[in-house]
């Protein structure tokens, strides 16, 4: 299955999907710019994705502007409302994981084009949200990866979405035209009024019309105040880069402390694909998990100590930790895993890493009335433990799994990165990154060669090493006599992830890699 990586001279986008690639390179040739096509390709992927993104779920974003010469971030994930409270749940364990009380969380994303266009884009809401509207309304095929996520999750859909991704009680096959007219007509209404008609005007009201009726909480004033933000992204320096990441609600850091542990180690003695590479990779993720698990949460409710966490010291002191031989005993939180990652780069230098979400597929499974927007369940996250770091409190951001890369050389974009999964994208990313900068792989290679995710997903009872197939069967045997709980999965597995990647090379050559456990492609000229 292994591709040849797709090579621009001066554009390149990366998505899941191909036709939001294709999306976002239409907006590219009509003259729009990097900020403008990641708009397009985001839209885009909420119409031909449906069950990993949407307009009801939140996003991330990192940025670099070539006339600013700098790289931002952009927080585009949304807050409990102002009534909801652990007090909503009493007698409950945990917050349900599906359906109206699930969907506790203002969605960001829309917010998020806002500042992306009005910040840096040349076009249009309407010029940028055209391929997403044809979509919608005339129809697409659907994809492998829809049927095969709506058998999986069909059962926990609301009525009303059943009756979009159902239509007739019969899950669409493979190919088929499918269509979304309501989600059309809501994105129209966009294209003419912007982000207030989603927050302030006729879609916030009809969402909330439908979450009163439903039963939910979300209401008028938690959409009308719901504001996105930039802010300095968090970094570190690894082999001769800087790697940024977006900082908390976001688990970005966490990949961050795990590349300043393997610094520690000498990967030039180390063979790729060997025992000693994935266990030092595992052991580095696993300290790092540690570490987030405790403090992460909403940094507007608890400090978090980034200072301590990504220094230098503190990462060799961790390292020093590492049994070679041994794996050790720790354990994580299942996460949430359907997520979308996109990349652009254009002529000028502009580059845009971004990943947004519903949480789990097809998110709460609720659609919002006649709106056509899946809600997304993020806010299920929350604890309801009131001695957690994550305890849900009004108008508060979750931890947070969403985390696009971006790595520069001498202050300009090398390589964007990311991947879906939400345990699994600290894991993939250390995969990629380490493949490239120690390796020499290039973008397509380093996402085609076997990836593993380690922790636990929701409904297994332990801390199991997923690993695909072709990693030799000698390297899996050293791995489990370490300790680790070794489970072979398809060669290429879709529980590993959707990883993309552009990287820039010195004379400015611009690469493309997409995942071929999905269904994208990587289109530049």
């Amino acid at each position: 299955m292994t591709k040849r990586p797709v090579i621009g001279t001066k554009t390149m986008v990366v998505s899941p999907h191909y036709l939001a690639s294709a999306a976002g390179a239409r907006i590219l040739q009509l003259g729009g710019n990097a900020f403008d096509a990641a708009v397009a390709v985001s839209a885009t992927l909420a119409v031909v994705y449906p069950h990993m993104t949407g307009l009801g779920g939140d996003s991330f974003w990192l940025t670099y502007s070539a006339v600013e010469g700098r790289v931002r971030a952009y927080n585009g994930s949304g807050r409990s409302g102002y009534g909801v409270n652990r007090g909503r749940y009493a007698g409950e364990s945990s917050i349900p994981r599906r359906g109206i009380k699930s969907a506790i969380t203002v969605p960001g994303m829309v917010d998020s084009w806002e500042a992306m266009l009005h910040q840096y884009g040349r076009l249009s809401w309407a010029e940028v949200l055209e391929p997403a509207i044809s979509y919608a309304s005339e129809g697409f095929p659907l994809s492998p990866d829809q049927r095969n996520n709506t058998l999986l999750a069909g059962a926990a859909l609301s009525v009303e979405a059943s009756a979009i991704y159902i239509p007739g009680g019969v899950i669409p096959a493979t190919g088929d035209r499918f269509v979304q007219r309501q989600l059309a007509a809501t994105l129209r209404s966009l294209a003419a009024g912007g982000r207030d008609v989603f927050y302030k005007g006729k879609i916030a009201e009809d969402i909330c019309d439908y979450m009163l009726a439903a039963g939910g909480y979300l209401t008028r004033d938690d959409f009308a105040d719901h504001q996105g933000n930039w802010a300095e992204p968090i970094s570190t320096e690894y082999h001769g880069h800087t790697v940024y990441q977006v900082p908390p609600n976001s688990q970005g850091f966490a990949g961050l402390m795990s590349l300043n542990i393997l610094e520690n180690f000498n990967f030039g003695a180390i063979k790729h694909g060997s025992y000693e590479y994935y266990h030092l990779l595992i052991e580095a993720l696993k300290l790092s998990f540690r570490d987030r698990d405790k403090v992460l949460t909403d940094p507007e409710f608890s400090h978090i100590p980034l200072d301590h966490l990504l220094d230098k010291s503190y990462a060799a002191e961790l390292a020093a930790t590492i049994s070679l031989k041994k794996a050790a005993n720790l354990s994580s939180e299942p996460i949430g895993r359907d997520t979308a990652y996109a990349a652009v780069v254009d002529a000028e230098g502009n580059s845009v890493s971004f990943i947004q979400s519903l949480y789990f597929e097809f998110g709460s499974g609720v659609v919002a009335g006649d709106t056509g927007i899946l809600l997304q369940n993020r806010g299920s996250f929350f604890s309801l433990d009131p001695g957690s770091i994550n305890t849900l409190e009004p108008h508060k951001r979750s931890f947070h799994t969403l985390m696009p890369a971006m790595a520069c050389r001498d202050g300009k974009p090398a390589i964007l990165y990311g991947t879906q999964g939400g345990e699994g994208q600290p894991q993939t990313q250390t995969l990629l990154l380490t493949r490239m900068l120690h390796y020499g792989m290039n973008p397509q290679a380093a996402v085609d060669e076997p990836r593993f995710v380690w922790g636990r997903t929701w409904g297994e009872p332990t801390q199991e090493l997923k690993v695909e197939s072709r990693v030799a069967d000698e390297v899996l045997s050293e791995l489990t006599e370490a300790g680790h709980l070794v489970r072979e999965v398809d060669e290429y597995d879709g529980i590993v992830g959707h990883a993309h990647v552009i990287s820039i090379d010195s004379n400015g050559y611009r690469s493309g890699g997409t995942d071929p456990r999905c269904d994208g492609a990587a289109i530049g000229w």
